[in-house]
């Protein structure tokens, strides 16, 4: 069967060089595949290799075993429908830097502890849902300053504003859906260009955090109704659809999505999900799609 192998790397540690591409061609042949052609979608930094593979999983295998150390990252996939007409993102650790609770902690002496609880959710040691409200009930009584102090120092992942932009330029619709706060997926919606955002609801009276969350809690169930929602509104199937995040509650989402990426995320969602991007930024995304690089934007 034909498929197509996208190989990236991060420039500023390693370029793709003979070396390396030839290292690569020969672990796919040892595991029974036949690389035919090669297509730069950005010289020295991404490159596309038709392959004829009777088992993609494990050409795959054979060439994260061959490369293992090298700050490259692959993908295996049929080269039919690849470029999507949906983009969903998970926020925090994703679309952004950090973790925008942990940051809004740190504003009640709280960042360490609140942090430890994000990490296990994140995880899936604990339910999500359950994780929040607890985390949010920490915080009664904070004033709403700290939202703004905390979105001031939000920090855009490299990549972010070309993946969103880049996509809506070429007819794809896109949506920020996170755990997190509408106070702050509304900015960086704004800021990345996104459609829309969806997320929680953060329960503000007088200037201060209530600690509570409006109900329902968006989570693992609701990015996946998301999706669902929004293929429908498109009238497209999910596997027309690319989501991205890093945590447990991106799970579904991602394993329903045609290009399912797991973004420099925690071991367990690393493990689940069919696509991941451990060393480079977001616009390795536009790169699984077959974009080029003076395709584009900003």
């Amino acid at each position: 069967m034909s498929f197509v192998l996208t190989l990236i790397a991060d420039p500023a540690r390693q370029s793709l060089d003979a070396a390396l591409i030839d290292a690569a061609e020969a672990a796919l042949a040892e595991a029974g595949a036949s690389a035919l052609s090669r297509d730069w979608l950005a010289e020295g930094t991404a490159l596309d290799i038709a392959l004829e593979a009777n088992d993609p999983a494990k050409a795959e295998a054979a060439l994260r075993a061959r490369l293992a150390g090298a700050p490259v990252d692959m993908a295996i996939q049929k080269p039919d429908g690849r470029r999507k007409k949906l983009l969903l993102a998970d926020m925090d650790s994703t679309i952004v830097t950090s973790e925008t609770l942990d940051e809004l902690a740190a504003y009640a002496g709280l960042k360490d502890k609140i942090a430890a609880i994000t990490a296990r959710s994140m995880n899936g040691e604990i339910d999500f849902a359950t994780a929040l409200r607890e985390r949010v009930a920490m915080l009664k009584g904070l004033s709403a300053d700290a939202l703004d102090k905390t979105y001031a120092q939000l920090e855009l992942t490299q990549g972010a504003r070309t993946l969103v932009q880049t996509m809506r330029q070429h007819g794809a619709h896109t949506a920020l859906v996170s755990g997190g706060f509408t106070w702050f997926t509304g900015r960086v919606r704004e800021r990345c260009g996104f459609h829309l955002d969806r997320a929680n609801v953060l329960n503000l009276e007088d200037g201060v955090l209530t600690g509570t969350v409006a109900e329902p809690i968006l989570d693992r169930d609701a990015k996946l109704r998301a999706l669902n929602e929004l293929s429908a509104e498109l009238a497209i199937g999910t596997e027309a659809a690319v989501t991205v995040g890093d945590g447990a509650n991106d799970l579904a989402m991602l394993k329903a999505a045609g290009l399912g990426v797991a973004f420099r995320a925690k071991p367990i969602v690393a493990a689940e999900a069919r696509f991941r991007v451990d060393h480079t930024d977001l616009t390795a995304l536009l790169y699984y799609q077959g974009y080029r690089k003076d395709e584009m934007v900003g």
